[in-house]
């Protein structure tokens, strides 16, 4: 029975990640920043803040495997005076921090949780893959990017084994931002104005993701290998509405409207980053860990997506729960 440790356990991934590893009879050690909603037959160390030289070496011990969650994640209206410099404390040195730790404590793998933000923004003819040249556009991209590069010469240096998994953006039960918002708008029935939007993207649901982390960390050909990981098929937005309203049991309203003109006013008002989240394409070809790893999403994107419209009705019922 291996031993597996995970930071970030109480966020989005980390809650269903650790229900999973339970599930699947690991021995779970989790690092956590607050004690709400605790699972039994869990081993918690709370860590309060994961870039301010944590002494890991109590903690470790016994580690087969880590899976690196925590992170200081990508922000719309970012108010630090420094963004880059705030990223890099958290995602670059507390990364590097902790790899230096496991290693020197005698952890066998470690799975690092990225972004596909490192790829780059959008993609035009072709997919993303774990062939491109990275392009991290802002300053979290970066720093998850540098991460990356520093773990690869840890390995290097000592021989623990790391594996990257890049996902695109995530859903599922407990999801925020702007798929939430957009959860919300479909629910109130508002109307919106992308169908004419033909560009596709690439989303992966919680489960699917934790699957595919679950198998990174366990699967002896995954070591020394970065995946891209996605639901599958992607998805154009007009395409997601129609999808989120059949979840959500309400009647989709997508009204056309020209891209350009969308884009045209949306610079007028120092918009044009939120319009074109909504307007490009970002796809991944996932076909890598697939074929290697033999991988396959256990749930299709409907499946997450009814999982996700439940929880958020039931969310509204009790806004504490």
């Amino acid at each position: 029975m291996l031993n597996i440790a995970l930071t970030g356990a109480s966020g989005f991934v980390g809650r269903s990640l650790c229900r999973e590893l339970i599930l699947r009879r690991f021995n779970v050690t989790a690092f956590i920043r607050d004690s709400h909603n605790l699972l039994e037959n869990v081993q918690y160390h709370r860590i309060i803040d994961i870039e301010n030289g944590v002494n890991w070496n109590a903690t470790l011990g016994n580690i087969d495997i880590i899976v690196h969650l925590a992170a200081r994640v990508h922000v719309m209206h970012d108010d630090e005076e420094n963004p880059l410099q705030a990223f890099l404390k958290v995602n670059l040195h507390g990364t590097v921090n902790l790899a230096q730790a496991a290693a020197k404590a005698g952890v066998k793998r470690f799975v690092f949780v990225s972004s596909i933000k490192v790829n780059g923004e959008f993609t035009k003819n072709q997919s993303f893959s774990e062939d491109d040249v990275p392009q991290p556009q802002d300053a979290y991209a970066v720093s998850k990017w540098e991460a990356e590069i520093a773990l690869r010469k840890i390995e290097k240096e000592t021989g623990m084994q790391v594996v990257i998994v890049r996902p695109p953006l995530m859903y599922g039960a407990g999801v925020k931002a702007n798929f939430a918002s957009l959860l919300k708008v479909v629910n109130k029935k508002i109307p919106l104005p992308l169908a004419s939007v033909e560009a596709k993207r690439s989303l992966i649901y919680v489960g699917n993701l934790v699957d595919a982390i679950i198998v990174c960390a366990s699967n002896p050909k995954a070591a020394g290998q970065t995946y891209l990981v996605s639901d599958g098929d992607a998805v154009s937005m007009p395409q997601l509405i129609k999808k989120m309203a059949l979840a959500l049991h309400k009647p989709s309203y997508v009204l056309p409207f020209p891209v350009s003109i969308m884009r045209m006013l949306a610079m007028a008002v120092g918009k044009v980053s939120s319009v074109d989240r909504l307007t490009q394409s970002l796809v991944i070809d996932s076909s890598k860990i697939r074929q290697e790893l033999d991988w396959k999403p256990p749930f299709t994107m409907d499946q997450g997506l009814k999982e996700t419209a439940d929880w958020y009705m039931k969310s509204l019922e009790n806004p504490r729960s």
